[in-house]
């Protein structure tokens, strides 16, 4: 079963627009949350794609960052980007990277690709790795709703912030912050309590 969610389908596309580009939308909301942990962090990069742009503000700000994506093109263009940085190519809900423990995790662009299941055990396994007071943040709509991806032309869904809030609550993760950016992302923003 192909765990890309279609994004290996569509990675030379994707490589060409979002995955080539140092700037843009979300940037400077994950420029903010990064700058809010402790210096040489350990971060978890959940669906990382080509690493850009997310995981070079993570990278930029020093940060310690393992990387995961299920798509093998986009895995090979990351390690072309982020040559020093640690990335496995695997379906994040099957990964052993939430055998370690990190100080945050993020998910830009990643939950709402998935089947709920997958969303609630993706949340679960976030949990018990991040360290005490770890930091989770992740996009999803407010809304409780469901979308065929544009890019992909796959099922996504948003469980809509009650549904987020008493999964990640059940996970010992209370929200800290939501917040829209200018692409009308909406975050998360947990910590571990």
């Amino acid at each position: 079963m192909e765990k890309s969610n279609g994004y290996e389908g569509v990675a030379a596309t994707f490589i060409n627009g979002r995955g080539r580009s140092i700037e843009g939308i979300g940037v400077s909301s994950v420029y903010k949350w990064v700058k809010t942990l402790p210096p040489n962090s350990t971060v978890l990069d959940m669906g990382c794609g080509t690493g850009l742009p997310i995981t070079k503000v993570l990278v930029d700000a020093g940060m310690d960052v393992n990387a995961i994506d299920a798509s093998p093109s986009l895995v090979k263009s990351f390690r072309k980007n982020f040559p020093g940085i640690p990335v496995v190519c695997e379906a994040v809900e099957d990964s052993l990277l939430f055998e370690k423990e990190f100080d945050a995790i993020i998910a830009w662009g990643l939950l709402f690709l998935l089947p709920e299941e997958i969303q609630q055990k993706i949340i679960q396994k976030a949990a018990k790795a991040l360290k005490l007071s770890g930091k989770f943040l992740f996009t999803a709509p407010h809304e409780q709703t469901a979308w065929v991806d544009a890019m992909t032309g796959q099922s996504s869904v948003s469980l809509g912030a009650k549904k987020y809030k008493e999964l990640l609550s059940a996970s010992g993760l209370i929200i800290t912050e939501e917040f829209t950016d200018e692409g009308e992302n909406h975050y998360y923003n947990t910590v571990k309590i």
